[in-house]
């Protein structure tokens, strides 16, 4: 259509309203916004693990674990998530480590009156505890097969080189290992308890252990935290400075 068939003097203005809906149409299509290598179409799948926190989920799981005290920090952004738009439908549920396990009902409660003074919603609390419980044989083997690379052997340990080896490539001894294994098992068994109840949730929020200096390298540390988020959903850990971000009335 030319402005001689159209006298409107809004006839250009129309035009370029329209030209702009159709570009947010096309910006807002997924296909159009992500490419693979080379402009290659992206499978559906694909797409949807791109775009999931942009959708509005209807019954979306959060799952909160909530393992120090570390301000509030790992409570206050799931909740603050999920007052967003695109999740705010979705069920808070929170899990805590309980210190004794004789007096579990009433550490729960204790929690609860506590997330309810922070104002905090959910839709469930579980306490974990038996925590210091030996983990299961696979789960060790699974932490085995991460550290392989990375663990110098008795017999390496002895010979000359041994200092070099650990120093330079973040290598770890089999006997500092061993110095750690409580800590390590303590890992596997959140792993255990992560694989049976939060595998079906749309996001995991934990605190973020915080390794000692100069006695966990690296290596150690990257294995703690794939052996917590290995075959998870999106996995966000949080840790803040002890500083109070959650206030209460008393």
């Amino acid at each position: 259509m030319c402005p001689a068939d159209n006298p409107s003097p809004y006839w250009h203005l129309n035009r370029k309203t329209n030209s702009l809906r159709k570009s947010k149409y096309k910006h807002d299509d997924p296909a159009a916004l992500y490419k693979g290598p080379g402009g290659v179409e992206l499978s559906k799948d694909v797409l949807n693990d791109l775009t999931q926190f942009t959708r509005k989920r209807s019954h979306a799981v959060i799952d909160v674990w909530w393992l120090y005290d570390d301000g509030g920090l790992t409570l206050l952004l799931p909740y603050i998530i999920s007052t967003r738009r695109t999740w705010q439908s979705c069920k808070l549920r929170v899990y805590a480590l309980a210190n004794k396990k004789a007096e579990l009902e009433f550490e729960q409660r204790s929690m609860a009156s506590l997330l309810s003074k922070f104002r905090i919603d959910y839709s469930d609390l579980q306490l974990i505890p038996d925590i210091t419980k030996k983990p299961q044989e696979s789960s060790t083997q699974f932490f085995n097969e991460l550290m392989k690379e990375f663990t110098v052997s008795e017999k390496e340990n002895e010979s000359a080189n041994a200092t070099k080896i650990l120093g330079d490539e973040g290598m770890i001894s089999e006997d500092d290992l061993m110095a750690v294994q409580d800590k390590t098992n303590r890992y596997l068994r959140l792993r255990e308890y992560l694989l049976e109840q939060s595998t079906k949730s749309d996001l995991v929020v934990m605190t973020l252990p915080m390794p000692r200096k100069n006695i966990v390298t690296a290596p150690l540390y990257m294995a703690w935290l794939e052996s917590l988020s290995r075959d998870m959903p999106p996995f966000l850990f949080v840790r803040g400075n002890q500083t109070s971000v959650l206030t209460f009335y008393s």
